[in-house]
């Protein structure tokens, strides 16, 4: 299939992208709405979760990406291999995941991953990072009590001021620091490029107490 074309970044404090999005009725998303839930926020194209929601059929997958076209072609992609444990919303994570993860059954989100967001270098632009005090806040509220959080970045400033998000809040507690290996089965698209580059990858683990 042709992989439809999108802008690498866009603004997500844009006027267009701060209306809430509309909520899925998920029981009609997730046969087995109990399972536990793995949520990948700003998941790209969405390879990464469609593989990994193959190998792990008792787990739900929700992948969360704010450029519509890779959700709709992600969508696509997973009904044409009649998964029934994964989805794909698009959303400004930092406009709609308070409204997401209260509406999903409680004590099911056991994993959340943030895999090589958008940078935004300038320091002006660092407010636009999909990694702010508010979505560590909302994550330790729908969090189960020893669920995880799984940061990585290819831009060692990125997984420094992620790590310090997670470190200030009182309900993480860091369990690994700077893993070597990842610790999941499946690598996304932009981990396989970075090593082909020989270049190195920051990864960090945190608990929710």
């Amino acid at each position: 299939m042709a992989r439809v074309r999108v802008r690498q970044h866009v603004n997500p404090l844009s006027r267009k992208f701060q209306e809430p999005v509309g909520i899925p009725n998920w029981s009609e998303i997730y046969p087995h709405l109990q399972y536990p839930l793995h949520l990948d926020i700003g998941c790209g194209r969405g390879r990464f979760l469609w593989e990994i929601a193959q190998q792990r059929g008792d787990w739900n997958f929700l992948g969360l990406e704010i450029r519509e076209p890779l959700v709709t072609e992600a969508n696509e992609w997973r009904d044409r291999q009649n998964l029934t444990n994964l989805h794909y919303l698009f959303c400004n994570v930092n406009i709609s995941l308070k409204d997401i993860l209260p509406s999903l059954p409680e004590n099911t989100l056991h994993y959340a991953s943030i895999q090589f967001p958008d940078p935004w270098f300038k320091h002006r632009h660092q407010k636009r990072r999909v990694v702010q005090d508010e979505v560590v806040d909302i994550l330790s509220q729908f969090m189960s009590s020893g669920g995880q959080v799984f940061l990585q970045s290819d831009v060692e400033d990125v997984a420094l001021q992620m790590r310090s998000l997670f470190d200030q809040h009182a309900d993480f507690s860091r369990s690994h620091d700077w893993l070597e290996e990842n610790p999941l089965p499946v690598q996304t698209e932009r981990e396989i490029a970075t090593y082909a580059k020989g270049e190195p990858v920051y990864r960090v683990m945190f608990e929710r107490l």
